[in-house]
Formats: structure tokens, C-alpha cells, sequence
């Protein structure tokens, strides 16, 4: 995912709204790899969402996770892929002060192989598609 200025972390820079890439498979089937996303950053985060965070080990290193619930010391963290991990059943619960923003929406991007018209009619009715907190899957996933 590409680095965000720290402007952008503080709250200061003009625009409250960023892109970040997902790269990887650990929230499969929700988004896959190569899908951009539109973030706003600060704001509320609730259970269900799809955030954007610093990880805990490596604060250089940002990660598209859903934040399933909140506790003592800050948020639980999961993927939607379980066999993917990355997640707070690695590293625990994320401190307030890493989730950076909330994703909003999903863009897919075209494919280079969709020449057909049904294929190109197909990617334009799901290219983007809004990402609203899905409370029955942060139920599920606090199951696990």
C-alpha cells in the first residue's frame, strides 16, 4: 500500500479522503488484490469496518484489516480470509492511534483480458462498490 504523509496522519492535510492498494489475499472474498480503495482518514470507527492501520510491528508497513471490536487498549482486528492471518490473532489488539482512516468505497480495477462486451458490462456494474460496515460478518468473525 503506498506510505501516507504525515499531514495526512494528523488530521492537517486538506483533503480528508485518500487511496490506498490492497496487496494480498487476507480479506478474500471482500477485496481482492489490486483493489483500490477510497479511505477517509480519523472519524469513528465501528465494529464492522474496514480500516486502514499501521502495523503494530512495523509501522512502516499499512494494512487493510476489519476492525471486529473494540477493547481495553484498542481494536480487534481480522481478516476476512482465516487462513490468510496478519491479523490481531498475531499481534493483538491495535492502539487507537494506528487505525488511520476507514475505507468507504472499492474500486476494481479492469482486467486486462476483459475484451467482450459482457465483460466490460459485467466490471462496470461491480467496479465500485460502496464498503458499509457488515455488522452479521463482525459477528461471524468474533465467532472465531
Amino acid at each position: 500500500m503506498p506510505e501516507l504523509s504525515q499531514e495526512s496522519e494528523r488530521g492537517r492535510s486538506p483533503a480528508p479522503f485518500g487511496l490506498a492498494e490492497v496487496t494480498g489475499p487476507s480479506m478474500v472474498p471482500t477485496l481482492r488484490h489490486g483493489d483500490q480503495l477510497l479511505v477517509r482518514y480519523g472519524g469513528v470507527v465501528r465494529p464492522g469496518d474496514i480500516v486502514v492501520l499501521r502495523h503494530p510491528f512495523q509501522q512502516d508497513l499499512l494494512v487493510v484489516k476489519r476492525a471486529v471490536e473494540r477493547r481495553e487498549g484498542g481494536w480487534w482486528v481480522l481478516g476476512d480470509n482465516p487462513y490468510a492471518g496478519g491479523d490481531s490473532t498475531d499481534y493483538g489488539v491495535v492502539p487507537e492511534e494506528l487505525i488511520l482512516g476507514r475505507a468507504w468505497l472499492r474500486f476494481r480495477p479492469f482486467e486486462a483480458g476483459q475484451r467482450s462486451p459482457l465483460a466490460v458490462l459485467r466490471w462496470a456494474v461491480c467496479a465500485a462498490r460502496p464498503l458499509l460496515g457488515d455488522r452479521s460478518a463482525s459477528r461471524r468473525l468474533r465467532a472465531r
